[in-house]
């Protein structure tokens, strides 16, 4: 990613998969759900606008700044893919155990909106990763506007699927709502571990194998 040369199809496919992980609307829709029941439609509304406003504006400045931002503090990609692997595990261990329920009902709405709604449910700990690193290794403006066009994408699907999700969840089931997130819980932990070890392996410390 780092010069003129990596503009291909592949490149773009694989931002775009990156940051639909990180910044798509798959691991924030259950807890939205979740968390906005019993709420006016325009109070979710407006729940919703300040989750997608937040959330684009942290990744917007990780996508400017993530780089130098790992060089004032002094930490590497492969510290970040640690950390990230292990705050997205206690995520995932949250959705998988926790207890359900109208979870919102008696917090400020816009407060849940920001946390966790925005960070780090929609904004999760992969997409911190992959913002970050593009933002280290995007050295040509051509390759940044690119990365931000695809992040616009996804944004803008964000903004289609969570304007659906508000008009549907009055004819949700909950009991369905409770074990599609207990098996998102289950793949994200996956994911945690998958972080994890990637960023083991930048360090040095283990050595991932690509056979099958």
């Amino acid at each position: 990613m780092k010069d003129l040369e990596s503009l291909n199809v592949s490149f773009v496919i694989d931002t775009f998969l990156l940051l639909l992980i990180g910044i798509g609307p798959k691991i924030a829709l259950v807890p939205f759900l979740e968390l906005t029941t019993g709420m006016p439609e325009a109070t979710k509304r407006r729940v919703l606008r300040k989750m997608l406003t937040t959330a684009a504006t942290v990744a917007a400045v990780l996508l400017v700044l993530g780089g130098l931002l790992t060089r004032l503090l002094h930490f590497t990609p492969g510290a970040l893919g640690v950390a990230s692997g292990i705050v997205l595990l206690i995520i995932a261990v949250s959705m998988i155990l926790g207890q359900n329920g109208n979870g919102g009902a008696h917090q400020d709405p816009m407060q849940v909106a920001v946390s966790p709604l925005a960070v780090p449910y929609l904004l999760n700990p992969a997409g911190i990763v992959a913002l970050v690193t593009l933002s280290g290794e995007a050295s040509s403006i051509a390759v940044a506007a690119v990365a931000a066009g695809v992040l616009i994408v996804v944004l803008a699907l964000d903004v289609v699927v969570f304007r659906a999700a508000v008009q549907v969840s009055g004819k949700l089931d909950a009991s369905r709502m409770l074990v599609t997130e207990k098996v998102f819980g289950f793949l994200l932990a996956a994911l945690a571990v998958q972080l994890a070890l990637n960023g083991l392996s930048d360090v040095g410390v283990v050595h991932l194998t690509t056979g099958h």
